[in-house]
Order: C-alpha cells, then sequence, then structure tokens
C-alpha cells in the first residue's frame, strides 16, 4: 500500500506505529482467524465419538490441516479473496478455499464436515472476539503496560517535589508533582487489572441459536457440552443464550475498559499540556526540529496533543461499537458486520496514543526553580492552615477572619508572619504555623505515592 495515498491516517502517516495490529486486524487477518475457527471445528468433530461418520484424524493429519492456517499466506488470502468475488459472500470463500485445500492434502473425505450445521455467525462472532482479545493481551496491553509504569516511575521520582494546585485556576494547596501522577497511575492501574480479568464471550449454537441442525443430524450428542469445551479451547467465555448473533455484550464491556482509559489519559495529556504552559514542566529540544514555521523558539507539546485528539477519535468509535453492536432487530440483522470491521480502528487510534505519550515523558523535564518560584508568589494557600488551626481551638469565626485576610489581596511571607503573631492560639501552634511553607505545606502528598504505587 502507497502511505501517501491511503485515506486513514492509520494507514498512511502512522501505519509504523500501529502496523502490528494489521495482524490481527487487516482483511487477511479475519480469513485467518475464520480458517482457525473451522479447522479446530473440524478436529473437534473428529475426535467426538457421537459423530461417527466424521471419521478421526490421525496426530500427522491434524498437524498437517493445522499448518493451513499456520501458514496463509498473501498468496491464500488473495485465492480467498478471488473466490469472494464469485460467491459475494465472505465466509463461504473460506469455505470453499478450506475444502480446495483438504483435497490437496488428499484430505477430501472430511470436506462434508466443514462448517457442518453452522451459520455464518457462528465463525465470524468467535473470529472476531478472538481477534480483538489477542490484539488487546499481545499489542495493546504491553504499550499501556510500559506507559503505566512510566507514569509510575515519574511519580516516585518526584514524589517529594512541591507544587502550587490550581483549583478552579486559583492558587489552591500544594500539593507534589509525583502525587498527582500517582492519582494517574493508580487510576490506570484499576482499569488494567479490569482489562486483564475481561473475556469476550463466543457463540456456537447455529442460525437462531437453538442447535437444531446440529440435534437433527446428531440427536444423541451433547450439543452444549461440545459448544462449552470448544469456544473456551479457543480462549473466550461461551454463551450458551444467543439469537444468531453473539450478544456483542462482552465486547461492548472491553470497549468501555478501554474508553475509560483513553479518558484518564486525556486528562493527563491536558494536565501535563498546561504544566508545560506553566513553565513548571520543559521540554527537551530535539535537534533538527521545528516547533513553528514561523516562531523559531517554540518546542510544543505535540505529543501530548496529538495523544488527545488520537483518545478523542478512539472514544468516539468505542462509544459507536458499544451501543450499535449489543442491538439487532429480532433474530438478526446485517447492522452488526461492517461495524465489527472497524473494531481494530479505534484500538490503532488508542496505541498511538500511549506512543505519543510515552514519547512525550522521554523528553519532560520537572523545573524545580520555577515551582519554587510560584509556590513563593502564593503564601496565601497557608490561610487554609491557620483557619483550621484556629478552629481547632474554637475560634468559630476563623474562616471569616482569613476570608477577610486573604481574599483579593496580595498576602507575602511577611504579612502571613504578623498575622500569626497576632492570634490567641498555644504558642506550639503558632510556631508550627510560622515554620510552615507553601513548599512544606503539603500533608501526606509524599508518602501518598510510596502508599499507593
Amino acid at each position: 500500500m502507497n502511505s501517501l495515498k491511503s485515506i486513514s491516517p492509520i494507514d498512511g502517516r502512522y501505519l509504523s506505529q500501529v502496523e502490528d495490529l494489521a495482524t490481527y486486524f487487516s482483511e487477511m487477518a479475519l480469513m485467518r482467524y475464520r480458517l482457525v475457527v473451522e479447522i479446530e471445528y473440524l478436529i473437534a468433530l473428529a475426535h467426538h465419538h457421537g459423530v461417527a461418520e466424521c471419521l478421526e484424524f490421525t496426530p500427522e493429519q491434524v498437524d498437517d490441516v493445522r499448518n493451513i492456517y499456520r501458514n496463509f499466506s498473501d498468496r491464500d488470502a488473495m485465492a480467498v479473496k478471488q473466490r469472494e468475488q464469485t460467491t459475494n459472500h465472505d465466509v463461504k470463500a473460506v469455505e470453499y478455499f478450506l475444502k480446495e485445500q483438504l483435497q490437496k492434502k488428499g484430505l477430501q473425505e472430511w470436506s462434508s464436515f466443514i462448517h457442518f450445521a453452522l451459520t455464518s455467525e457462528d465463525i465470524n462472532n468467535l473470529a472476531y472476539s478472538m481477534m480483538w482479545s489477542d490484539a488487546v493481551s499481545e499489542v495493546y496491553r504491553p504499550c499501556l503496560k510500559k506507559l503505566l509504569k512510566t507514569i509510575t516511575t515519574f511519580a516516585q521520582i518526584h514524589a517529594n517535589q512541591p507544587m502550587l494546585a490550581l483549583t478552579h485556576g486559583q492558587s489552591a494547596t500544594p500539593t507534589t508533582v509525583g502525587k498527582e501522577y500517582a492519582v494517574f497511575a493508580s487510576r490506570l492501574n484499576r482499569q488494567m487489572e479490569q482489562l486483564i480479568r475481561h473475556r469476550c464471550q463466543g457463540k456456537f449454537d447455529g442460525a437462531t441459536g437453538t442447535w437444531s441442525a446440529h440435534v437433527v443430524a446428531y440427536p444423541d450428542v451433547d450439543w452444549l457440552q461440545f459448544s462449552t469445551d470448544f469456544i473456551t479451547r479457543l480462549g473466550l467465555d461461551p454463551n450458551l443464550l444467543t439469537i444468531q448473533i453473539e450478544s456483542h455484550d462482552s465486547l461492548a464491556e472491553s470497549f468501555h475498559i478501554i474508553s475509560r482509559i483513553n479518558t484518564i489519559l486525556i486528562d493527563l495529556c491536558r494536565d501535563t499540556w498546561l504544566y508545560i504552559s506553566r513553565g513548571i514542566f520543559s521540554q527537551q529540544k530535539k535537534q533538527g526540529e521545528v516547533g513553528s514555521s514561523t516562531m523559531p523558539h517554540k518546542i510544543n507539546p505535540i505529543q501530548f496533543e496529538n495523544a488527545e485528539g488520537n483518545l478523542g477519535i478512539a472514544n468516539a468509535y468505542f462509544t459507536h461499537l458499544a451501543e450499535k453492536l449489543p442491538i439487532s432487530r429480532m433474530q438478526r440483522d446485517l447492522t452488526d458486520s461492517t461495524v465489527l470491521r472497524n473494531q481494530g480502528i479505534p484500538l490503532a487510534h488508542s496505541l498511538l496514543a500511549c506512543k505519543n505519550i510515552l514519547n512525550g515523558f522521554s523528553r519532560l523535564t520537572v523545573n524545580a526553580t520555577k515551582l519554587d518560584e510560584e509556590l513563593e508568589q502564593h503564601w496565601e494557600v497557608l490561610a487554609e492552615a491557620i483557619q483550621t488551626i484556629l478552629r481547632k481551638h474554637g475560634h468559630d469565626d476563623a474562616y471569616e477572619q482569613l476570608k477577610t485576610f486573604t481574599r483579593g489581596q496580595q498576602v507575602t511571607k511577611d504579612s502571613l508572619n504578623t498575622f500569626v503573631a497576632t492570634l490567641t492560639i498555644p504558642e506550639s501552634d503558632k510556631q508550627r504555623l510560622l515554620s510552615l511553607t507553601p513548599q512544606s505545606y503539603t500533608g501526606l502528598a509524599q508518602s501518598l505515592v510510596s502508599h499507593t504505587l
């Protein structure tokens, strides 16, 4: 593919960063996953004592048949695509391809049991769920894990670095850089655990979810147990009560988890962007890189901006996928088919965003001098501490006193200490307040990082 002519930037501008997902979401990948389901089903039938007419494979034959999907090539994919031009049915094209491959291997006597008693959705739902599950566990999750480790390490390194907090954009009780990023790490870790535990479901119960064709052919086979075992072996959870299509509820659950991860990362990107804008974070310059076409001094936070944009696109897709896929008119309509083909797109945007954030963090440094300067300009943040001590000693107008002293006023170290010296409180508490600075008024922020990460 000529990336300069691609419609989507995922297959063009950003292809090099997300191309690993082609193994799971390309047209060829879908063919191969369909073949996995068809071939493993054929093997399962051949080794079930209740399906006498489907002869048992020898171990060598099993390996030979599995090599059809193990060695599935570009040429094979083109052969399937050519058949689809005649059949106008992608799953049937895979079935015919498999029959031809068995004939080439001298195994044509098993051909009648390919796709036996199944509907296309029995193949498709398993293939799509396997594609999604494999891509998430083998490509997306490792990248997210690396990002989570990077954020965690950043939080630990800067656990003791005081920082002025802003609530409503106004100066507020100081925190530490590490504590703020520990919040993001903690939130992401919770979603990661849910993503790891989550399992997609699959169905294998025929045209309308009744196993009717199966039962009429082999009434003595326990098809519920057969399907349960088969779906489980493919790494999915069995859904035994369905219409023609699998309900897709479990896929929607997975989309929602990653969507929540993306929302957390959007929050992180925006905060980091603002910290860079404030000058309390700096970015390392890169030789030859241009930040602006007209302003040569600029080093723009483009990694975090790019990530935020991609995360938004991903969540727009995930929202539609999660809202659309669980809905089907009566026993089935085809609206899920074209939608499911797009499930790789939001994962690609999510993966791209993770890589951009990682790149952004690799260039990020904390400007301790600027952080200290900010804190020195905002001694009014200690008003909370003073009024709390006054409350402790029974001053019911404590808040009002500090409001009068600080609100709309320029508060300095000297003016604050003069105010504290006039307070009627025990000397020990007075000395504690006099020794307090914006830099030291961070409570448990430092220890929270080590306790929670």
